[in-house]
């Protein structure tokens, strides 16, 4: 499978208050049409994904806002998987391409979260969980992650509370890095394990932000990108489930959806993990990219903290994770953040990531999760002459 990339465009990410969420979906598709040199009229399908604009804006039908945006009648769905919807629809688009229905396609990811309260944010994103099992009983996220934070750090005790905030400083250096991203400043060990205490062991430098944003990538099939001189391709997309909640899980040290997941999209890509320059991993709370990482095939179960420990998951270390500054630094639009994983990809592999840059990258991942581990969908990109 090879399905080209045409063209990426992406919003600043943070607090967006001059814009709504019709606005910045609008914004994202218009950069990623004016980066493919092409008009609206060209593309075939439209698929967005979105988690909580009906319960945080009261927008559904995104679907059709995405296609009036840019005044079109072709088919046009939304998409949501919680967490995980921006890569759902990048999925859906690569194989609405591959069956042959269409050939060029604009994949977005949106959200709009700043408007309204925190309690009101935690309600809606509680719905990616159990609600009768998770919910019912009062978990909230940091909840759940600090649960398996537990879990993991009791029996791989390795993996000590200075190298877990390594994540968050790692990814911060990278957000500084990026003039995207949500917050732009480095931070060190320090600041994570003294700042507020959301749900121990998870400071608040741990955990993801609230975010506004938007992301778009337009692809299309082998033949149209070739004749238009594409060089970025996917070229593997697995996807994997496992039980919404943590209670239901086989185990609470790996994330069974993730590994699997991983394993579909290497296989459909021919690869193993020693070809992969680098990895765009959900980050939601720094002990996700642990396992992340694992999942991936960087490290074995309860060896990841090797990586932290000497510094490898640095742009210009042995396996770079996060460069755009991950979920943490970057900033987490739930629904935007696999497709923003997407147009960090493809500008590490053409060479447009700046001071972030990873050298002579030619093949990378994108790892996006759905609640704790319900969902997990992986792709695989890689640069072809």
């Amino acid at each position: 499978m090879k399905v080209g990339v045409l063209g990426i465009g992406i919003t600043k990410f943070g607090e967006i208050w001059e814009e709504g969420l019709r606005e910045l979906l609008l914004d994202a598709q218009l950069r990623a049409l004016n980066d493919a040199k092409m008009e609206p009229k060209q593309i075939d399908a439209l698929y967005t994904g979105n988690m909580c604009a009906d319960s945080l804006s009261g927008q559904l039908h995104i679907g059709a806002m995405a296609a009036e945006n840019l005044n079109l009648d072709k088919p046009s769905i939304r998409v949501e998987g919680a967490c995980a919807s921006g890569s759902l629809a990048l999925r859906q688009g690569v194989h609405s391409i591959a069956s042959g229905d269409a050939d060029i396609v604009m994949v977005s990811g949106v959200e709009k979260m700043t408007d309204v309260s925190t309690e009101q944010v935690t309600t809606a994103l509680m719905g990616a969980g159990d609600e009768e099992l998770e919910g019912f009983n009062g978990l909230t996220f940091p909840g759940l992650y600090a649960l398996l934070a537990k879990a993991y750090m009791h029996k791989y005790p390795a993996l000590t509370r200075e190298l877990l905030a390594e994540v968050s400083v790692k990814n911060h250096f990278h957000g500084a890095r990026n003039p995207y991203a949500q917050f732009q400043n480095e931070i060190n060990i320090d600041t994570v394990i003294n700042a507020t205490m959301v749900a121990d062991p998870l400071t608040l430098f741990d955990c993801s932000p609230i975010t506004d944003g938007a992301a778009s990538i337009i692809l299309a099939s082998e033949a149209t990108a070739k004749k238009l001189g594409t060089e970025v391709y996917i070229t593997g997309s697995g996807l994997a489930n496992d039980s919404l909640s943590l209670a239901r899980r086989k185990s609470l040290t790996r994330l069974d959806a993730g590994h699997a997941a991983a394993q579909r999209a290497y296989k459909q890509a021919g690869i193993t993990v020693k070809d992969i320059n680098f990895a765009e991993v959900h980050d939601c709370f720094s002990i996700a990219e642990i396992y992340a990482v694992e999942a991936l095939g960087f490290a074995k179960e309860g060896e990841a903290y090797k990586l932290y420990k000497d510094k490898q998951t640095y742009f210009d270390g042995k396996n770079p994770i996060n460069t755009s500054g991950g979920l943490k630094a970057c900033g987490h639009p739930v629904a935007a953040t696999g497709v923003k994983q997407a147009v960090e990809a493809t500008m590490q592999l053409r060479g447009e990531a700046g001071l972030r840059q990873v050298k002579g990258a030619t093949t990378g991942v994108t790892y996006n999760v759905g609640g704790s581990g319900a969902t997990a969908c992986v792709h695989v990109f890689k640069k072809m002459k």
